[in-house]
This record gives C-alpha cells, structure tokens and sequence, in this order.
C-alpha cells in the first residue's frame, strides 16, 4: 500500500493572498511540499518548505496587503488564530503594542493518509499513546489520522479536543478527515483542561485525542482521564522522552520523577550515590513515539521501563521504524558502536510485521562483517522452543510477527532452549531438573505478554547467532536463572515477607544460587534458612 497524501484544498487558501503572490504560487512545484508562506509588513513574502524557503515576488509586504487578507478572514481568536472553515488551513498574527497585525503565518494544512501505519499495531493495543517531535515533523498531522482509524476502523467512541482547530479545521463541521470521531472546540487555550474533563463526563468516550498538552494543569487532567479507563492519543511539547523527564512541568505525563535516599546496603547494591532520582507513579502514557522525521519514528513500547533506564544513566531500547517510498513500514535495527558477544551485527530494514523477503540483507555497520555468515544461501536451522507455562500462541505471534525461524517443542530433548515464566518451573520441577541433567539452557521472563515474549526470543537468537558453542550455551542459561531467582527473592520479601508478615518458600535452587539469595536476604536484615532434601533443596525467608 502507499502513502496517499491529500491537500487541503490548497487554492482555498491561495486565493487569500496578494495577487503576485498566487501568481508565484500557481505551478504544481511551487505548492509541493509547501508548509507555510510568512507575511511580515516591509519584507518579501516568503515560500517555506522543509528545510528551506523561498522569496515570492519583488514587492515588500505593505499595511494594505495584510489589511485586506485579514478582512477576508475575518475575526481572530484570542490566541491570533484564524482558519478557513471546512479545511485544515491556519492563519497565525503577529501583532505591534496597538494592536494590530504586522505579520501573518499561513500554515497549509494537509491530511495525510497512510502514516498511521507506522503505529497502527498499538493502537489494537488499547493503551494511551504519546507523540513526540519538533515542530513541523508531522505530528498533528498523525494524530488526525490515528483519530479516523479508531473510529471507523476501530469502531471506538473517540471525542477529539480541538483547541485551535487545528485537528479537525474551523468552521462547526469537522473536517471528514477524522472521520466518525467526534470533536469539541475550545473556546480559550487556557481552558483546555476543563474541556478535557468535560468531555469524560458529559460524553462518554472511549479514546480522547489532544493536540499540545502543555501545561500542569493539562498533565494533570490527563492523568484524572487515564485512571477512569479512558484510552489518551495525545501530543506533547519536546523532541524526546529525556526532554519529557527533565520539563517539571509536563514530566507527570511519563510517571514523574522525585528524589530518593538511598540507604548504605542499597546504594552499595546500585553502586551509585545515596541520593537518586526514580520514577515516582505509573506513567498516564503507557507507549509513547518518538517522531524524528516524518518517515522515520522512535516506539517505546513500555515507557517506565524506558523512563527508569533513563534515570539510571542507561540508553533505554526503543523499536525503530522507517516508512519506504512504496508504503512498506520497515523496522530499523540501530547501529550498535560497541556490540557485546551476544548482539549479532546490525541488519538492514526489515519489513513490519512480517512480509516474507527473499532478498539478502547488507550489513548497515561501516566495520568488517563475514558475508557468508551475514546473507546465508540457505535458510537458518528452527531454534527449538519448549515452553512452560508459557502459551505457544503468544509465541507463534511473535515468530509470525518478526519472522523468525523458531519452533515450538513439546521433547525436552528436541529443545534449544527451556523458555518459562516466572512460576512455571514452579509447578513443574521436575522438568528443571532434566533441563539441568541435559544441559539445556533456562530463559525465565516475568510475564506472558508479546512484547516479553519477544525481547526473550531476539536475545536467545542473537546468542545463538553469535557462534557460541553449547557449553557457553548452559552458561548463559545459569546466569538467566540466577537472575531471576534474585528476582523472585526480592519480590518475596518487597511483597510478602515485610509487608504481610509471612514466611515464603522460593523454588528449588543450586547452592550457589541459593548462597545469592541468602546474601540478598541478609541484606534486608531477614533470616532465612535452607529445607528440603537433595535435590530439592530451597530456601525459606522469615519475617522480621
């Protein structure tokens, strides 16, 4: 499928100007690509477009000249805002210490249909999404779109807030361009928030769109919205997630951060200073997008986990997605400048979801990389997959989704690789325990969702792919169960132990293991002890 974009009847807005400027503006390639045209009193009109501009005419802009454009607009809002009724079209003013306008932004507004493909999987999702990005990268733009695809291809009740309308046009007839949603106008920027309140209890929608919110008072209405079940499609001011957490203002929107001390077992644990920064609450946004051209865009598919990878002076993963000239949504692996053993080398584009492409693929990196071993002639082996409690449909779809040579087994002696959730070595120890006895490696994840699912799965592939043998294969399944029967110890006693006052058995370890364990205990100023016989030998965690 390719991009269809639609102008918004851009004669509508031509036919406003001067006449030496729409006779400047009257061929196809003077109106392609046009964002706006700049009137300022004494100067040349000006043609923008992306990343350049043009002067139109030989004549400086006079009082008469704007004069008449305003009187053909007619009135402004208090925000110096004007539109052309039914079109997307925004005319802003400049204006002197009296009052009156010295210059005129005309900002040509386009639908655009197409571009929600490159989010169009999380919209399925439910959760409320956040749109990043510069000005002029497109971001209104996106939103309108994603507004028609809720409602008449999602069939969702969406309620559009148009402060400026921007997203739906002027004029009391939205424009068809957000299709069946519905929209309500603004009558004061100032009041924005109010209307987004309204519009949850007079209404009764199920997804709210908003353009621009900028204040603490729109934070937190957003906030109020997302915790009564409502899904939020919005737009922030910042060009990135690590703008959002340093803006006091707006950083509620991602979970808010606040200061921590730390005590000295802790901070020696983390390795850092007693005083931290962390995340302070759930975000009110769970995805949100970076939009770093208009074709090219950032997901961040669990913003906590990436806003907590930020405070702690980590580079938090995010999926790259690129949209090519013939419509394709290609999903870009970032080039990675020091690569550890188990990340095999970045690839070029591939296709999202999962279009079958036969054509090899060329390493992006600029060092020396094997051809042989980066375009194979044949295709690669079936990773083998057996899965506890862990539902093989989850894992289909993410084989579907990123077309992936991985395979479901049922015979533990078949598998590359035990993939579990955290309780489900639990109820089946005794599978464990020939896991170990064959020298099959163990991924425990903390959940059965996609996108757990799928982290696990690029991570056993990149170590396979990285040419290890088996033995370093079991090593690697040793430090991933350790891991995580850290995890659950901590969990235990965070959850259980202190707060309820309970003992709790953890699962079956290795001494070493359990030796960890015992350790992490200790320092939560807890006893614990060792019960079980050989071979199922576990530790039990009293409460203070």
């Amino acid at each position: 499928m390719t991009t269809e974009r639609i102008t918004d009847d851009l004669n509508r807005l031509v036919s406003l100007l001067p006449a030496e400027l729409q006779a400047s503006l009257a061929s196809p390639e003077s109106r392609d690509q046009l964002l706006e045209v700049v009137l300022d009193l004494g100067r040349l009109p000006e043609a923008r477009y992306s990343g350049w501009s043009i002067p139109l005419g030989d004549s400086s802009i006079t009082r008469a000249d704007l004069k008449a454009m305003v009187e053909r607009l007619g009135e402004f809002g208090s925000d110096n805002r004007a539109g052309i009724e039914r079109t997307l079209h925004r005319i802003s003013a400049i204006r002197n210490r009296r009052g009156e306008v010295v210059g005129l932004t005309c900002r040509v507004g386009r639908a655009v249909f197409g571009t929600v493909e490159m989010v169009r999987d999380l919209l399925d999702s439910g959760d409320s999404l956040l749109l990043m990005g510069r000005p002029g990268v497109g971001k209104t733009t996106a939103l309108r779109e994603i507004a028609r695809v809720l409602a008449d291809d999602l069939g969702k009740r969406v309620v559009v807030i148009d402060t400026s309308n921007e997203i739906a046009g002027d004029g009391d007839i939205p424009h068809p361009a957000i299709g069946r949603a519905r929209r309500m106008q603004v009558a004061r920027p100032e009041l924005q928030h109010h209307v987004m309140i309204e519009a949850v209890e007079n209404h009764m929608p199920e997804v709210i769109v908003i353009d621009e919110i900028g204040t603490e008072l729109e934070a937190r209405a957003a906030r109020t919205i997302a915790e009564r079940g409502v899904t939020l499609v919005a737009t922030a001011h910042g060009n990135a997630l690590s703008n959002l957490i340093k803006n006091p203002t707006l950083c509620d929107l991602v979970g808010g951060i606040e200061s921590v001390t730390l005590g000295d077992d802790e901070a020696r644990r983390r390795r850092s200073q007693k005083t931290v920064l962390e995340r302070a609450a759930e975000p009110t946004f769970t995805m949100a997008v970076e939009m770093h051209s208009r074709s090219r865009w950032a997901v961040y598919r669990e913003v906590g986990r990436a806003v907590d990878a930020l405070l702690r002076g980590q580079v938090p993963s995010s999926e790259e997605r690129k949209m090519a000239s013939d419509g394709r949504v290609l999903r870009v692996e970032p080039l990675q400048v020091s690569p550890s053993p188990l990340r095999r080398p970045s690839l070029a584009p591939v296709p999202l979801p999962d279009p079958v492409d036969s054509t090899p693929r060329q390493p992006l990196g600029v060092g020396v990389a094997q051809p042989e071993r980066m375009m194979p002639q044949a295709p690669p082996k079936l990773f083998q997959v057996l899965c506890c409690g862990l539902s093989e449909q989850r894992l289909d779809e993410a084989v579907r989704r990123h077309d992936w040579a991985v395979q479901a087994v049922e015979d533990l002696m078949q598998a590359d690789v035990v993939l579990s959730v955290r309780q489900g070595l639990g109820r089946q120890p005794e599978l464990r325990r020939q896991a170990r006895d064959a020298g099959v490696p163990i991924l425990v994840i903390k959940s059965d969702t996609l996108p757990q699912v799928e982290r696990a799965l690029e991570r056993l592939l990149m170590r396979r792919d990285s040419g290890a043998s088996h033995r370093d294969a079991a090593d690697s399944g040793d430090q991933f169960d350790a891991s995580a029967a850290l995890e659950e110890c901590r969990l235990a006693v965070e959850q259980v132990v202190v707060p309820q006052g309970r003992p709790v058995e953890l699962l079956p370890r290795s001494e070493d293991v359990r030796q960890m364990q015992a350790d992490l205990v200790t320092r939560y100023r807890l006893r614990s002890d060792v019960y079980g016989s050989s071979g199922q030998r576990r530790l039990r965690v009293f409460p203070p």
